[in-house]
């Protein structure tokens, strides 16, 4: 069974070599916004064939065709996420690099009344915040895993 960017990958005419078939399962399966390193090092386990050079042009072909996204969350690496996951925003832990997506209806209708007291129509907008999460909050969630 086809991943689903190996299908976008069809439907948009991208002939589909076995190696690219690799790169957008391991685009389609991960759960995070791999760097273009951490997407060679998956999909070469799975086929060690696969060179940094084929990922690189793979992603920069999926990114131009619309069906990856990059992004700039710092730490020098661009990292990618599928362009199908629909409206979302990202909160960045600058301790970790972890990123966190989320959704917030009532940032979206405050965007769009700004647009429109400026006289715009929202087509589209991107927001990653980038955060330390708070001393607090690590010692709740550090004593709710100890079970206090």
């Amino acid at each position: 069974m086809e991943s689903r960017i190996a299908r976008l990958c069809i439907e948009k005419g991208l002939k589909m070599t076995g190696q690219r078939r690799v790169i957008a399962r391991v685009l389609s399966d991960s759960e995070d916004h791999p760097n273009v390193e951490v997407v060679y090092s998956r999909a070469s386990a799975l086929d060690p064939r696969i060179s940094i050079a084929t990922v690189y042009r793979t992603v920069r072909l999926l990114e131009e065709h619309g069906i990856l996204a990059r992004r700039d969350f710092g730490g020098g690496r661009a990292r990618y996420e599928p362009t199908e996951h629909g409206k979302h925003h990202h909160l960045i832990d600058i301790e970790t690099g972890r990123v966190i997506e989320f959704a917030d209806p009532e940032h979206e209708r405050v965007l769009a009344e700004i647009a429109a007291r400026l006289g715009f129509d929202l087509v589209s907008h991107r927001l990653e915040l980038f955060g330390r999460r708070r001393a607090d909050t690590v010692r709740t969630a550090t004593a709710k895993a100890r079970g206090r």
